[in-house]
């Protein structure tokens, strides 16, 4: 492996360390796949009949702990979280890895970014079908409870979205401990149940589950759509491996959650063995009847520590996607100074609470929400096995067969997943996939429409000698302070400024001409955030590098540039920015009409760009123009 992707780079850490780390990654990453068990085997047991018998109840289970073991174990937790994008994992920076900073790949960045985009859609879901499973064990309890299990459910989704503004800082600091209590539960109820059948442990035999595919034929295929929801949260393990290292995830779910969760599944299946009904939720058969209302109270907090989980990454993931053009700037709230995941993003929460609302209740029970869960996470795993094929051959530099047969063995699991999970289009399988083709819509067009603007605002540029000698010969009168020009231009100079002496027929003494790059790793160096060039007394040219974690600040760059030797006014610094108002082209040469209109509305209402670089309103001057695209 070469310096590119390697390691995280907290991969090293103490044994305190590791054991806080993992703590905390209990609470962030293991939340969806941790709180599975409440949905996942009932889910499978209702594909396989109504009365299942040994045969069916031994083979889903084996498929189930084979699926944690190929899937979550070999592929995100022994592979895939030994590449980074300096730290970062997850489908997005795999995609800028390979797809741009390798070598640039547009159909890898188009693959890449469509399976983000499913991530958006199965995130809507997950937060519903995780607290509709929980209150739903109020019905064993008492049957008198179901008519409140939906309008509690929402009422409770509603409240996690209102309370995200906030942020969850004091409340994630909990996450952990919460999440550690209930896999030490779950893993003891799952004991507590294989006491009563041991023989389902005969399941651990993978040759249970493959006999049950062959010998049961479309059944067989169609079960596997239920056995994948076992892994719907594998993806997070990978995509959060930036906020605490592979080590500590590696450590919790070797060390906890894998054996919790086999534990759990294994005993709700013996259960059924002793001839439990499996018309309601097994997992709360597990816990005897005076400890239901506690367990169902724990569950339910549990979900939503998930669907916090889900909320803060589709968080993440928008940032990303601004900071690499890929979506409109977006207002980000930073709710708190103790880490850079602690971010609100205002119309992905409320975008989110509405269909995730939504779907709560047109759907009703966590059985039908089953229906449309799973076949997004699973076109997603397909297009990460493919990345992960390509990282296989050019980072590793594994020959074609070696690649090939590992990436080809994940492709193939993961491909028969996707296909079971076809079946479910049709019972409520579009919705995630109607929403990442929307999500993914956005992002094409943004993209597309940013780069065609670029392109048309550098027709009209001066080579930078030509405006100096026009200032230089010109009698241009020269105003006191620093004037500080944002431009797009690295060479030349910049049309806003060239407007401005227009316009304006002056310039001011100091002249700093910026420029802002967003590089494709999450975060640059102190030392490498701002090179300056003097190109002529009083006028400086600097391009400033971010990562795309990272949020801009321009008059703290212009502080660390004073203070490495620029000798610009900070008492005295006006900001001139360039606005757009986007018109199509009628020449015919340009995007079609329609691409236009969507782009120059996702223009119109995006975050101003003085607030997305932290600018002072008192100190910004912005001209306004039009561009034909």
């Amino acid at each position: 492996m070469n310096d590119i992707a390697c390691e995280p780079r907290n991969h090293r850490t103490s044994r305190s360390g590791l054991m806080a780390l993992s703590l905390s990654a209990l609470g962030v990453v293991f939340g969806d796949i941790g709180t599975s068990p409440l949905y996942t085997l009932k889910t499978v047991l209702a594909l396989t009949g109504p009365a299942s018998d040994k045969a069916a109840t031994l083979g889903a289970l084996s498929l189930i702990i084979w699926t944690l073991i190929v899937v979550t174990t070999i592929k995100y937790v022994y592979f895939a979280m030994r590449i980074d994008n300096d730290g970062e994992g997850g489908i997005m920076a795999l995609m800028s890895l390979l797809g741009v900073k390798l070598k640039p790949r547009p159909f890898i960045v188009a693959f890449g970014l469509f399976g983000a985009a499913l991530i958006y859609g199965d995130g809507a879901v997950t937060p519903a079908i995780s607290v509709l499973s929980a209150l739903e064990g109020l019905n064993i309890v008492d049957p008198a409870f179901a008519p409140y299990v939906l309008p509690a459910s929402v009422l409770i989704l509603a409240g996690l979205f209102f309370i995200q503004s906030k942020g969850t800082a004091r409340i994630g600091r909990a996450f952990g401990p919460i999440m550690l209590i209930w896999f030490i539960t779950i893993g003891l109820l799952g004991i507590w149940g294989i006491a009563q059948h041991p023989t389902v442990l005969f399941a651990i035999n993978p040759l249970y589950g493959l006999s049950y595919l062959l010998s049961e034929g479309l059944t067989g295929f169609l079960v596997l759509g239920g056995v994948f929801l076992c892994v719907t949260g594998a993806e997070a393990l990978y995509a959060d491996m930036g906020h605490f290292g592979a080590e500590p995830i590696r450590f919790s779910w070797s060390a906890l959650v894998f054996p919790s969760l086999v534990l759990n599944y294994a005993g709700q299946a013996a259960l059924v063995l002793e001839g439990a009904p499996t018309s309601d939720n097994i997992f709360y058969r597990l816990c005897p009847s005076s400890m239901l209302i506690p367990l169902v109270i724990l569950s339910t907090i549990a979900t939503i520590i998930a669907s916090q989980s889900i909320i803060t990454g589709a968080f993440s993931m928008t940032r990303q996607a601004i900071q690499l053009g890929w979506l409109p700037r977006l207002q980000i709230t930073q709710t708190s100074a103790q880490g850079y995941g602690q971010i609100y993003v205002g119309v992905i929460n409320w975008t989110l609470m509405i269909v995730t609302c939504a779907l709560a209740i047109v759907f009703g029970k966590s059985d039908n929400l089953a229906a449309a869960y799973g076949i997004a996470v699973s076109a997603t795993m397909l297009a990460t096995s493919a990345l992960l094929f390509v990282a296989m051959r050019e980072i590793w530099k594994w020959n074609i067969f070696k690649a090939g047969i590992i990436a080809g063995a994940f492709m193939i699991v993961d491909a028969a997943f996707f296909a079971s999970n076809l079946s479910k289009v049709e019972s409520g399988g579009y919705v995630p996939l109607i929403l990442a083709v929307l999500v993914y819509s956005v992002m094409v067009i943004w993209h597309r429409g940013a780069a065609v603007v670029a392109v048309r605002l550098q027709e009209g540029v001066i080579p930078i000698d030509t405006f100096m000698a026009e200032i230089t010969k010109g009698d241009i009168p020269r105003v006191p302070g620093t004037a500080v020009y944002l431009t797009r231009t690295k060479q030349d100079a910049p049309p806003v400024m060239a407007w401005h002496l227009k316009h304006n027929r002056s310039l001011h003494e100091r002249l700093f001409v910026l420029t802002v790059l967003t590089e494709l790793v999450p975060f640059v160096g102190s030392s490498k955030r701002i090179t300056v060039t003097e190109l002529a007394p009083q006028f400086w040219r600097a391009t400033a590098h971010y990562g795309f974690m990272e949020r801009p600040n321009i008059p703290e760059l212009l502080k660390k540039a004073h203070n490495n030797g620029c000798t610009i006014d900070l008492s005295d610094v006006t900001y001139y920015v360039g606005h757009e108002t986007i018109i199509p082209r009628e020449d015919k040469k340009g995007l079609p009409k329609w691409v236009v209109s969507v782009f120059a509305f996702m223009q119109r209402n995006c975050l101003h760009i003085s607030d997305y670089f932290r600018l002072p309103s008192d100190s910004l001057v912005e001209i306004g123009r039009q561009v034909s695209i």
